[in-house]
């Protein structure tokens, strides 16, 4: 089979920048596709983090320290970019307007303002795919979980609840990063740090909420600074939201929840969906496993917990019979780019897309609208009117 080599720049050589380069490594475990990335160039103004990449990717054959002048490389199509926020609108406009398809880390934009840029180049430049990065609804129990929601397994929904929870930052002695800071992070916080992830499938489900009610809280004070003295920290560590959608045909509440501070859970994605005709959950708390509650009026009522198979969006390598996780999330996010881009929207040989700049935007409605609700102690409406 003959592939279609899609040549990428990296910008932001980090942790995520590394992951997206793990998952090229291993593009040998997926079955039956016909596009395959290369990382042929990248950019970090951090020379040693230009420096991995030099050494462990092959396919590196130049090392920027000014991004501009990677968009300038001629034999680069496309981006993957993992930056700090504030750097979202500058970056993310550049590279569009350079005419390179861009995936981007959550939230697009430090706040509504730096995102309404990067929707107004998108409308100027429409020939370029950009997406938001979200890895969980790559996992075949979310997956399964959407299979059910499309075929109308649920009946009327009686309520809906996502959410991303980690711990580290229980630990007080955490030194401070470009996360707790206002200038770097936004003052979303937790919210723009981790709610794209959250806010993912209610989006592609068409659950917008029409209010919010926000409990945001800021738990750890102060942190290390690194140099022997600590400095305040600056942005909500946790957040709940308590929404309500309606939808052409139905009324339901919709509680989100984002938290830095979550004893016992590292990185703990989750969806649960109560209906008249069934309910079901996943979490990648326990990624083998998916439960489900079908009713029918007059039987009895019990929840069956099931292991489910290695059975992804894109054919692999691996039996069913083994486990899925973190690092086969991001691979199975990366074809679903690819294949966008080697074959457009409607020629993807699956139809589940990565998160759309569309759906991003409509996160920022809901932060900036959280964000005023914290502030009046009010619900917030929402206005989803272009």
């Amino acid at each position: 089979m003959s592939k279609r080599i899609i040549n990428f720049g990296v910008i932001g050589c980090g942790l995520m920048g590394k992951e997206f380069a793990s998952a090229a490594a291993r593009w040998l475990h997926l079955e039956g596709v016909d596009f395959e990335p290369r990382i042929v160039a990248v950019c970090d103004a951090n020379p040693a983090a230009t420096e991995w990449f030099k050494r462990q990717v092959p396919s590196v054959e130049r090392a920027y320290g000014d991004y501009k002048e990677l968009l300038a490389d001629g034999e680069v199509e496309a981006i993957y970019c993992a930056v700090p926020h504030n750097l979202h609108a500058q970056i993310y406009v550049d590279i569009i307007e350079a005419g390179k398809h861009l995936l981007g880390e959550k939230p697009f934009g430090i706040d509504a303002e730096a995102n309404a840029r990067i929707q107004a180049a998108l409308e100027a430049n429409p020939s370029v795919i950009v997406r938001c990065s979200s890895e969980f609804p790559f996992y075949p129990g979310a997956h399964q979980i959407i299979q059910w929601v499309n075929e109308g397994k649920f009946g009327r929904i009686i309520e809906v609840e996502a959410g991303f929870w980690h711990s580290s930052d229980l630990d007080p002695t955490k030194p401070i990063n470009w996360k707790r800071r206002i200038a770097t992070n936004g003052e979303y916080g937790c919210m723009g740090d981790l709610g794209m992830h959250v806010l993912h499938l209610p989006m592609r489900f068409g659950w917008k909420p029409n209010s919010v009610r926000a409990l945001l809280s800021k738990i750890v004070s102060e942190r290390p600074d690194g140099k022997g003295g600590s400095v305040p920290c600056e942005t909500w560590d946790n957040a709940i939201l308590a929404c309500e959608v309606e939808t052409a045909d139905q009324q339901f509440p919709m509680v989100l929840s984002t938290k830095r501070i979550a004893p016992g859970h590292a990185n703990t994605w989750f969806i649960r969906i109560q209906g008249t005709d069934m309910s079901a959950e996943f979490s990648t708390k326990n990624p083998k496993q998916v439960s489900s509650l079908p009713y029918t009026p007059g039987k009895q009522q019990a929840w069956h917990t099931v292991d489910v198979p290695y059975k992804s969006a894109y054919g692999t390598i691996t039996g069913g019979i083994f486990e899925f996780g973190f690092s086969d999330s991001i691979l199975q996010m990366w074809a679903a780019f690819c294949d966008e881009l080697a074959h457009g929207t409607d020629g993807m040989t699956q139809p589940f897309r990565c998160a759309t700049p569309e759906e991003a935007g409509g996160s920022h409605r809901v932060f900036t609208a959280a964000l005023e609700s914290q502030r009046s102690g009010t619900n917030v409406a929402i206005d989803w009117r272009d």
